[in-house]
């Protein structure tokens, strides 16, 4: 990976773990619910303190990618990486649902050598070249953060949505992400590393909090299974972020410890 890559993903990474007031990542469609032959969306990405108004950072393109109904790439057309955003345009050939994301999966390292403790960060791929796996006292934990969103077209799919079994990720729970509506309550299942993310906060906040002056967010708990249960009071464009932390197995047989967060935008309709 180039050295300014890796800077921009750990930058990143660190944005996406941070409390409420800090600056938010955040990937948003023009529509989330689209009908017709071939129709388009067109992106935005940006990492910024109001909801949703780009005015602090934007993500690298190569930092985003689309997945379509039958689970391959789709290619980002158009795209443009601004100061304060990244934009693209996806067109939708397929009908289904499609998953908009960017996920970044670091190591940090912390090891003594010649009596001084010493730090690495880096991805999976660079630690073997690094050659740390010998050193001593050596730790690492591993940095993951998934951002997303989702578009339909015609009738919804679930191929995307399915699980990978790494970091924090919301699972489906007989609601589709692009079928909510304001008052209706929603159930999703928050999974860490595959398994129920109990006693997780979520914290939810509507998007436009630049016109508020309280900031509105709601702090919600899964339950012992990692379900969670959300009415939205209004329709409107929501951000949803979780953050966790925990034993995450081993990486190269060293005994790993795990922060991930994760966090996803959607559009809520009126009824």
């Amino acid at each position: 990976m180039k050295r300014n890559t890796l800077l921009t993903t750990v930058a990143l990474l660190a944005f996406a773990v941070q409390p409420l007031s800090a600056h938010r990542f955040w990937i948003i469609p023009s529509s989330s619910v689209l009908s017709g032959e071939h129709p388009w969306v067109t992106v935005d990405a940006a990492i910024s303190n109001s909801l949703f108004f780009p005015d602090h950072a934007s993500p690298g393109l190569d930092s985003l990618s689309v997945l379509g109904p039958d689970g391959k790439s789709v290619a980002l057309q158009n795209g443009m990486k601004g100061q304060y955003r990244t934009t693209f345009d996806v067109e939708l050939s397929q009908p289904g649902t499609y998953k908009i994301f960017s996920v970044r999966d670091g190591l940090f390292a912390s090891y003594t050598e010649n009596g001084e403790t010493k730090r690495w960060r880096g991805d999976t791929q660079s630690f073997a070249e690094a050659g740390l796996k010998d050193k001593a006292d050596l730790k690492l934990t591993r940095n993951n953060s998934r951002v997303e969103t989702f578009v339909t077209a015609g009738e919804p799919t679930n191929t995307v949505l399915k699980p990978s079994g790494e970091g924090l990720e919301l699972v489906l729970d007989g609601t589709h992400p692009n079928d909510l509506f304001n008052g209706e309550p929603v159930s999703f299942v928050l999974q860490f590393n595959g398994k129920p993310a109990a006693d997780t906060e979520i914290t939810v906040v509507k998007g436009d909090d630049r016109y508020r002056n309280e900031v509105g967010e709601m702090k919600l708990k899964t339950d012992s299974t990692g379900k969670l249960t959300i009415t939205f009071p209004e329709a409107g464009r929501y951000w949803l972020n979780a953050s966790a932390e925990g034993e995450g197995g081993e990486f190269e047989g060293i005994p790993t410890s795990s922060r991930s967060s994760y966090t996803a935008t959607f559009e809520v309709l009126p009824q």
